[in-house]
């Protein structure tokens, strides 16, 4: 099958949509598609061969965070030559709400389109606001997945119409079988995301911190991701600093390790999740895990049965949990089984034939029309499903 995927982010930032979208690339690879994805980049910015730079991005706020997305004059005719050029069988739009490349291939489609929708956000004015201008675009719409309820219940309430709910894929057995680093080990609370970024809650962890390393006197916290480190332990005793370890961006191999390696790893993320495929990687990597009760985040952790959850933004209630965990090997380990046991799903084996599986839903139906009747089958298939 000839797939194209759009990427609305720019490849040079990290993030889960990002993410999400490489993995999923490189799984269909190997099970030997054709895939190129589209993606805002930067003309220095390394990639791999299936990618194909759509020009630099622009950083707009959005759900709380800073998205770099593209949607210039020029990218109109980059995103027309790669579709005509691809001759997909289908093409998989990530985030067509956002305006940025999904939205400008929606647009230039002839074919049979999927679109994944990432977002959770109960209020988002700018979709409201944005639904006359992108709802002929979502009507070539094939089929629609969510990646969580949440992701969802956003779609139906701001831009109705429904989807199927299949949750951002891992590779389990990467993280599984990464080696522990043994300077990483003993007494480790991990923590990895944007440090200058509020709502991942690096605040919520620093104000429960002084508490934790006192009661826990071997206990010391590592932070992988990039941002003001200064900033971030300014709130902080001076006698407590040192047991902060900051260690910049890592790499995917480093991330696995560093998830083999902690004790417990921290989510005390406060809002705008949807998924939370850093919970998934901390369970492969078998890491108990200690989140924020987000609506996402308890799905993902089976309803608090694969890692605990506490308050959202009660730094007290984190600073207990955490305690009680770092005292207590045996619940730790009972976290581990459960949280091995539970992230199966995630992986790409199920998630990926589960997309495979609406591709060729999406390509049998369009193929079972006369190709002169494709453009209106299309349109009322997206329609059916508002």
């Amino acid at each position: 099958m000839r797939i194209g995927i759009v990427c609305p982010y720019s490849w040079d930032v990290p993030g889960g949509v990002q993410f999400h979208v490489r993995d999923l690339a490189e799984h269909l690879i190997r099970r030997g598609h054709h895939v190129s994805v589209l993606a805002p980049a930067d003309e220095d910015t390394p990639l791999p061969p299936y990618v194909v730079a759509a020009g630099r991005a622009v950083s707009v706020p959005y759900n709380g965070s800073v998205a770099r997305v593209n949607l210039g004059v020029r990218s109109v005719a980059r995103v027309r030559r790669w579709v005509h050029e691809g001759d997909f069988d289908v093409l998989h739009i990530h985030e067509p709400s956002v305006p940025s490349l999904g939205l400008l291939t929606c647009w230039a489609a002839r074919g049979p389109i999927v679109a994944t929708f990432h977002t959770s956000n109960p209020r988002s004015r700018v979709m409201i606001a944005a639904y006359p201008m992108l709802q002929p675009a979502l009507e070539k719409i094939s089929a629609r997945v969510a990646v969580s309820e949440y992701a969802r219940r956003t779609l139906v309430e701001h831009l109705g119409g429904d989807a199927v709910v299949i949750p951002n894929g891992v590779d389990v057995g990467f993280f599984a079988d990464a080696e522990p680093k043994a300077e990483w080990q003993g007494g480790t609370i991990g923590f990895i995301g944007r440090i200058d970024e509020p709502r991942k809650g690096l605040p919520v962890l620093m104000r429960a911190l002084p508490r934790i390393l006192r009661e826990r006197p071997g206990a010391r916290l590592l932070v992988a991701g990039r941002g003001d480190e200064k900033e971030a332990v300014a709130g902080l005793p001076d006698d407590l600093r040192g047991r902060v370890e900051f260690l910049g961006m890592v790499s995917d191999e480093d991330k696995a390790r560093l998830l083999r390696s902690v004790d417990l790893y921290v989510a005390p993320n406060t809002g705008g999740e949807s998924f939370g495929i850093i919970l998934v990687e901390a369970m492969s990597a078998g890491a108990p895990v200690l989140a924020s009760d987000l609506d996402a985040f308890a799905q993902v952790l089976d309803g608090g049965a694969a890692g605990q959850l506490f308050p959202n933004e009660d730094a007290a209630a984190l600073a207990a949990a955490a305690v009680r965990l770092l005292g207590d090997p045996a619940r730790r380990n009972e976290l581990r089984e459960r949280g091995s046991g539970h992230v199966r799903r995630f992986d790409w084996s199920t998630v990926g034939a589960d997309v495979l599986a609406v591709y060729e839903t999406v390509t049998a139906g369009a193929d079972a029309v006369a190709p002169d009747d494709r453009a209106g089958f299309l349109g009322r298939l997206g329609r059916t499903r508002d």
